[in-house]
């Protein structure tokens, strides 16, 4: 996932990405060598009481209040539930999870990760939750050997720059945008398909990955973007009815794809919507109401339990539910096994950043939303695409994509 601020940040993003954020990670660099924050000399990254007891800090970072909160809010309740579990049954280490509310902004991640480091000091991150911050944030995490697990963020770059600090558990676009084509190929018999995007670093990505699966399968493919701050959008929808595509997908979050989608359908366009993980909330379906956004398709790497009577999956649900009073969403699963990671690097006795990375490379458990353990590059070994759909005003989980069927 990306983040809708990005597309506004574009340039100040580059400046600080090649020049302002390279100096800052070293400047961070040699001021936490001198402190000893993050490094195996320094014992414990953390306080230690008068009990012995050891306290590590673990932030989340993610838009919290931004435009597209909606996506990062169930997962870091997700984290923070699995840090409450942790620290009723620990009795020497506790740990404390520090929230930073990015909004999306990758110039504002990196000020807040400097932040982190450098004065409160955190052990780990999980986060940042969209690819435009992460790819700001990782040299700067790297340079002070701070690990790092996004629970969302899918650009498949991130996975290319050879970072050992960095890590995701959930599969990439190059993997969730030829799964969703290939789904939509076989339950549309599509042979035609419009592809749109909102220009941004994650719209257009995913948006290429399906174009590019389209293709790959025959399907002749026909592209227009949109502004996702926009409120006409007339003229794509003029372009769809022209082409009279077999299926629709769109590449960016909920918001803009609720005012396309209505306006879509206002316009007589019948061909199934689709999009990907950035529209997998409720209020896709308030922001094009009710009846345009039936039958809606949307593609994810998150699990969403949706009232499953899996028993793993509802005893997540029912304990998410009792803590803060609503059922767990798009990517609270994942928040939880990111921070499970780090905390069973924890309980295993590794308290410092070196050592918990270390630790990492050789996770291997069942998570909740999939088999947890990291390839060498960072990259979550298991790679499970699953569809939902809108039917009668709900979004409603069908499956992975081996098993979905569309109603």
């Amino acid at each position: 996932m990306g983040g809708s601020s990005e597309r506004k940040a574009t340039l100040r993003s580059t400046i600080a990405r090649l020049g302002g954020v390279v100096a800052a990670g070293t400047a961070l660099v040699l001021g936490l060598a001198a402190c000893g924050s993050g490094t195996e000399e320094a014992s414990p990254t953390g306080a230690q009481n008068g009990d012995g007891v050891t306290t590590l800090k673990i932030g989340f970072m993610g838009d919290l209040t931004g435009a597209n909160s909606a996506l990062m809010i169930p997962p870091s309740q997700g984290a923070q539930l699995a840090v409450d579990e942790f620290n009723a049954k620990s009795t020497k280490v506790k740990v404390e999870m520090v929230k930073y509310d990015s909004q999306g902004n990758p110039d504002q991640a990196v000020t807040q990760v400097q932040q982190a480091i450098t004065q409160d000091k955190i052990t780990a991150l999980v986060g940042p939750g969209f690819s435009g911050e992460s790819r700001n944030v990782g040299p700067i995490l790297e340079q002070a050997k701070i690990p790092s697990i996004s629970a969302s963020a899918t650009n498949p770059a991130l996975a290319d720059n050879g970072w050992k600090f960095w890590h995701r558990v959930v599969a990439n676009d190059d993997v969730q945008g030829p799964a969703v084509a290939e789904f939509l190929v076989k339950a549309k018999s599509a042979k035609k398909a419009f592809v749109i995007d909102d220009a941004a670093e994650y719209g257009a990505g995913l948006g290429d990955a399906v174009a590019k699966g389209f293709e790959s399968q025959g399907v002749k493919v026909e592209r227009d973007k949109i502004d996702p701050e926009g409120s006409d959008y007339s003229s794509t929808v003029t372009k769809v009815k022209a082409s009279a595509p077999d299926v629709i997908f769109f590449g960016g979050y909920y918001a803009p794809l609720g005012r396309l989608l209505k306006q879509l359908r206002d316009g007589g366009v019948k061909a199934v919507v689709s999009s990907g993980d950035g529209s997998v909330d409720q209020a896709l379906v308030e922001g094009a109401g009710k009846d345009a956004a039936e039958g809606a398709v949307l593609g994810c790497p998150c699990l969403i339990p949706f009232g499953s009577d899996v028993p793993e999956l509802k005893t997540f649900s029912d304990n998410y539910k009792a803590k803060f009073g609503t059922d767990p969403l798009i990517y609270a699963t994942e928040g939880y096994d990111a921070m499970t990671a780090f905390l069973k690097a924890i309980e295993a006795g590794n308290t410092t950043s070196e050592k918990i990375n270390e630790y990492l490379s050789t996770i291997d458990f069942p998570g909740v939303s999939k088999q947890i353990k990291f390839n060498p590059n960072g990259e979550i070994a298991a790679s499970v695409i699953h569809i939902y759909e809108v039917k009668d005003g709900k979004v409603t989980w069908l499956g992975d994509t081996s098993k979905a069927q569309l109603s």
